[in-house]
């Protein structure tokens, strides 16, 4: 099992709004080299257009880190398609691909906020094509012109990450791609429905098993103790759910429904390194098998300390764990890594 972070590069943290964006963005990136060193498998970086965030372009995020990196993966934690042109989206990763000398990913998808055009195809045209024909309502069209800088990686890895849409998974089993589920909330093992629908819609495409990767984007945290970890995130994570539930028209955030998701069959992956090895299991197998899990940390605006040493506590204790159990994994492009060789 590949294990990363995913970062949405918080503007704020425990303190305030008033850290300096140039400051939090250089410690993203030292971040990012930090689990690079701890040996995790994968870095996201998200993509939103408010004022809480500073991830409005992650390419440049990434590229930034791919310079300070060595071994780690670097992707999008989603790339929204409603938000830019996929012909420049694919030039921004393929450039990153050849910074990062065949690292580059991306998760693509609608994102939380902005509603998505249906412009993956487009997408994935590029991918196959140097010189792409395409007609569609959301762009001029093309008309055999070549899309470059080509990756290193052919095919460049691209994920479809998902929420809750049926129809979201059953397109992505029907185009072969890897999914990437959202689990924010609620019991994991509600979402084996929607991932059999994926598994089942793949086959009838025709694509075997081993192409139908399922990974998880989930919020997570590791302290010393199951106590710390929730002490230190429900804070920030209140405050941050809590906007969105206003805006939304959801329950308030209390804390006795933050406990209720830190059991064994709740989505968050908070607490002590070993209970959430095991709780990762249990996902995995209630899911019928992942190929990645990925931590969502800075949605709480934890400290750069704090989350420097949950990155070093994934990295030493959390990953070792699950990749004895989960030997055998393949890369975003398909091949099997070095390390599970």
């Amino acid at each position: 099992m590949q294990v990363g972070i995913d970062s949405f590069a918080a503007a704020y943290d425990e303190a305030s709004l008033a850290v300096s964006p140039s400051e939090r963005l250089r410690n993203l990136v030292e971040q990012i080299e930090h689990a690079d060193q701890a040996g995790l498998d994968v870095f996201g970086i998200g993509e939103h257009h408010r004022r809480d965030y500073l991830d409005s372009a992650p390419a440049v995020i990434l590229g930034a880190a791919a310079a300070r990196t060595r071994r780690i993966r670097l992707t999008s934690a989603v790339t929204v398609l409603s938000a830019a042109d996929p012909v420049r989206v694919f030039q921004e990763f393929a450039t990153l691909d050849l910074l990062s000398q065949g690292r580059a990913e991306m998760v693509v998808g609608r994102g939380s906020f902005i509603d998505a055009f249906p412009l993956l195809d487009l997408l994935l045209t590029i991918r196959e094509n140097e010189h792409v024909h395409w007609s569609g309502r959301y762009r001029p069209a093309l008309t055999g012109q070549g899309v470059y800088p080509r990756p290193v990686q052919d095919p460049l890895p691209i994920w479809l990450g998902v929420g809750g849409t049926p129809s979201s998974f059953a397109r992505a089993g029907e185009l072969g791609l890897p999914l990437m589920v959202a689990i924010i909330g609620g019991q994991t093992r509600r979402f084996r429905p929607l991932i059999d629908l994926y598994r089942e819609a793949g086959a009838r495409a025709g694509f075997s098993p081993e192409r139908l990767k399922v990974g998880v984007h989930a919020l997570g945290y590791v302290a010393a103790t199951s106590g710390e970890a929730a002490d230190d995130f429900f804070p920030g994570y209140a405050r941050a759910f809590g906007s969105v539930a206003k805006e939304r028209g959801w329950p308030p955030v209390t804390r006795a429904r933050f406990d209720a998701q830190l059991g064994p069959d709740g989505a968050l992956l908070i607490g002590a390194a070993d209970e959430v090895v095991e709780k990762i299991v249990r996902h995995s197998e209630a899911l019928g098998g992942i190929s990645r899990i990925s931590f969502q940390m800075n949605a709480a605006s934890l400290s750069h300390g704090k989350l420097m040493r949950a990155i070093e506590a994934i990295g030493s204790r959390v990953a070792p764990a699950l990749r004895e159990g989960f030997p055998a994994v393949a890369d975003g492009a398909g091949a099997v890594s070095p390390r599970a060789r």
